[in-house]
C-alpha cells in the first residue's frame, strides 16, 4: 500500500458515475435499516441483548473480513466470497476490520447502501457481526456526507451488529470491547477488543511536518491506556486475565520487526532467521504501512499478558502471521475484489478471509487460526471489474425480546 494507493480501483468508479450505471436500488501451538438514517439518538438502549457464548462443546469460531472496500457498486465477487466463507466456515462471530467503503458514494443514500452491501451477508444468516473503521470509510464523506460516527449509528442499527456507541474521551470511533461467556453463559471466558487505528498522520505536530515518514494514523496513549485500564478492571471484576484478541485496522511496528527479527536490518537472511524464531507463515508482498509513531499498544499487551493475539489489514497483499514473543501478529488479506491486489493477472489470488478456533478447555483459548482464499471455493478470480447494483435494502428492525 502507497500513501496514493496508485492501483486502487477509482476509475472504474468514476466510469460508472459517468456512464449514469448508478442507481438507487495456523496452528502455531499454543439488509436494511431502521430508523431516521439522520436520527441523533443513541441507539445502544434498542439493541437486543444478544450476547455472545461458547457452545455447549466449548467451541467458538470467528471469521475476520478485512479492507471489503468498495463504493454502492460493490463487485458482486466480494458478497460471493463472504456469503462462501459464512456458509462453509459457520461462524459465530465475524469482524469487518476497516475499510469497510470506500470513496465513490456521492449521497448519503449511497453511503447507506455501501455499508449495507457488507452487513447484508451476517444479516441474511442472523450471524453477530461488528466493525472497526480504517482510513477509506470517510473517503466518501466530502460527498457524501456522513463521518464515522453517522455510519456507526447505521451499523448500530442492524439487529445482528454488536458495535457499541464511542468511548468519550479516548480518540477514535467505536473503541470497545466485547466480552464472550463460557459454555454455561455464567463467567467471561474470552474477549474482543476492537480498535479504530485511525485515518492520517497530522500535518504537523510542534511545527514539524512528517515528510520522510509514513503518514497513517496510530493508536493514541488514550487508546492504550484505555485498553491497559480496562483489562485492569476486567481481571478485577473475574477473578482473572480474560484472554482476548485485539482487531485493528493499521498494523503495528512491531508486524515489521517480527517478519525481519530486527528492528533495522531487513534482509532474506534475516527473515529466514524470523521464520523460525516466530514461526511465521503466509506471505508479504508489501511493506506494513504503520504510522510514523509506535502508539506503544504492543508493549502495553505484553505487561497485561491477556492478548495473544493482534491482527490487521490495510495491507491488502499480506496474509502472513507469527508468534512475537507470546502474542500472534497477523493479517487478513483484503476480502474486497474491488480493491487493490498483487500485480496484473494474479490481482485477485490472495483474496480471502481469517479463521480463528477458539476452544475454552484449553489454556491459551485461541487454539488456531488460517487464511481462506477465493480461490478455494471456486470464485472468478480474473482481473476485471464486477460491481453490481446495490443489495436491497430491507427491514431488519431490531425485535426486543
Amino acid at each position: 500500500m502507497k500513501n496514493q494507493e496508485p492501483h486502487e480501483g477509482l476509475d472504474r468508479r468514476n466510469f460508472i458515475k459517468v456512464g449514469g450505471m448508478s442507481t438507487l436500488a495456523l496452528t502455531l501451538g499454543f439488509s436494511g435499516l431502521s430508523g431516521d438514517l439522520f436520527s441523533t439518538t443513541a441507539l445502544a438502549e434498542e439493541k437486543d441483548d444478544i450476547s455472545l457464548q461458547f457452545n455447549r462443546n466449548g467451541k467458538l469460531k470467528i471469521v475476520q473480513f478485512n479492507d471489503t472496500q468498495d463504493d454502492e457498486r460493490i463487485d458482486r465477487r466480494t458478497l460471493q466470497l463472504m456469503e462462501k466463507v459464512l456458509d462453509t466456515e459457520k461462524p459465530d462471530f465475524v469482524v469487518l476490520n476497516g475499510d469497510n467503503i470506500t470513496g465513490g458514494c456521492d449521497t448519503p443514500m449511497e453511503m447507506k447502501q455501501a455499508i449495507n452491501n457488507v452487513a447484508h451477508p451476517m444479516e441474511q444468516r442472523g450471524i453477530k457481526w461488528a466493525i472497526t473503521f480504517g482510513n477509506h470509510d470517510e473517503d466518501s464523506t466530502p460527498k457524501g456526507g456522513l463521518d464515522e460516527e453517522d455510519m456507526l449509528k447505521i451499523y448500530l442499527s442492524y439487529k445482528y451488529n454488536m458495535n457499541k456507541p464511542t468511548v468519550e474521551g479516548i480518540t477514535g470511533t467505536g473503541n470497545m470491547n466485547l466480552l464472550i461467556k463460557d459454555s454455561k453463559g455464567k463467567k467471561a471466558a474470552f474477549n474482543l477488543w476492537l480498535l479504530d487505528s485511525g485515518r492520517y498522520a497530522p500535518k504537523t505536530i510542534a511545527g514539524q511536518d512528517f515528510q520522510g515518514y509514513p503518514t497513517w494514523d496510530w493508536l493514541r496513549f488514550n487508546q492504550v491506556n484505555w485498553y491497559y485500564e480496562t483489562s485492569k478492571k476486567l481481571e478485577r471484576k473475574w477473578q482473572k486475565k480474560i484472554p482476548s484478541l485485539a482487531f485493528i485496522h493499521i498494523p503495528l511496528w512491531e508486524h515489521r520487526f517480527m517478519w525481519y527479527a530486527s528492528v533495522d536490518q531487513r534482509t532474506d537472511s534475516n527473515h529466514e532467521i524470523a521464520v523460525k524464531k516466530h514461526n511465521i507463515v503466509g506471505e508479504r508482498n508489501e511493506e506494513e504501512c504503520m504510522g510514523p509513531i509506535n502508539g506503544g499498544l504492543f508493549s502495553a499487551m505484553l505487561e497485561r499478558g491477556d492478548v495473544k493475539g493482534v491482527f490487521c489489514g490495510h495491507d491488502h497483499i499480506n496474509t502472513y502471521v507469527g508468534n512475537y514473543y507470546g502474542i500472534l501478529l497477523g493479517y487478513a488479506g483484503s476480502t474486497g475484489f474491488g480493491a487493490y491486489g498483487l500485480p496484473g493477472a494474479e490481482r485477485n489470488r490472495l483474496r480471502g478471509a481469517r479463521v480463528f478456533n477458539l476452544d475454552e478447555n484449553t489454556a491459551e483459548v485461541l487454539v488456531e487460526t488460517h487464511m481462506v482464499f477465493a480461490k478455494d471455493y471456486g470464485i472468478d478470480l480474473t482481473a476485471n471489474d464486477q460491481s453490481i447494483d446495490p443489495v436491497p435494502l430491507e427491514n431488519n428492525k431490531k425485535i426486543k425480546g
